[in-house]
């Protein structure tokens, strides 16, 4: 089975996930706060789903649409969340969108910020992609800091509408590839 690329940050080693990462993944996502903070998680979180996604993650990565990777922490190999890119390089786009979340205990540490921007070099050194966005529910504007924090700007406000799948008011901000910087 193919796996996505080890990258290392000063605190977190994010790779891809394993079956053995299933119990983390339910604890953390089985978070009434932390589920209420992202669309890509169904709550409750029920026993056995943990594992058909784990299996999806490697299924999406294989085909070339998506690379999940597991955040974890580098002292002890602690799953603490996900980041994630969704690409569409098929015209007439060529960007991906970025996705994370964090499980709660280790909210405000500056993980999310520190493994998005981990990720974004990633996305733009080993793909094909000229810009990458993100999403936010407007009611959580501590992830809308993440993405300020990585150097993306404000696109739109995205109001609620069902009919195109938006079931929040929602911000989106993005970055261009020459506007991002490692530093």
């Amino acid at each position: 089975m193919e796996t996505a690329p080890i990258l290392h940050t000063e605190r977190l080693i994010l790779r891809s996930f394993t079956l053995e990462d299933a119990a983390d993944v339910q604890r953390l996502i089985d978070d009434p706060d932390m589920a209420s903070t992202t669309d890509e998680i169904e709550h409750p979180y029920e026993e056995g789903m943990a594992e058909k996604w784990i299996q999806w993650c490697h299924e999406c990565f294989e085909d070339g649409g998506r690379t999940n990777f597991a955040v974890t922490l580098r002292t002890d190999d602690t799953l603490i969340g996900k980041v994630s890119l969704n690409f569409r390089i098929h015209l007439p786009y060529k960007n991906a969108e970025l996705g994370y979340w964090i499980g709660k205990p280790y909210w405000n540490y500056g993980y999310c910020t520190e493994a998005a921007k981990a990720v974004l070099a990633y996305g733009f050194r080993k793909h094909d992609v000229e810009s990458i966005y993100a999403n936010y529910f407007k009611r959580n504007p501590a992830s809308g800091r993440v993405m300020q924090k990585i150097g993306m700007h404000y696109v739109e406000y995205i109001p609620k509408d069902p009919k195109r799948h938006y079931f929040e008011d929602t911000i989106r901000y993005e970055i261009l590839k020459d506007e991002f910087t490692e530093k």
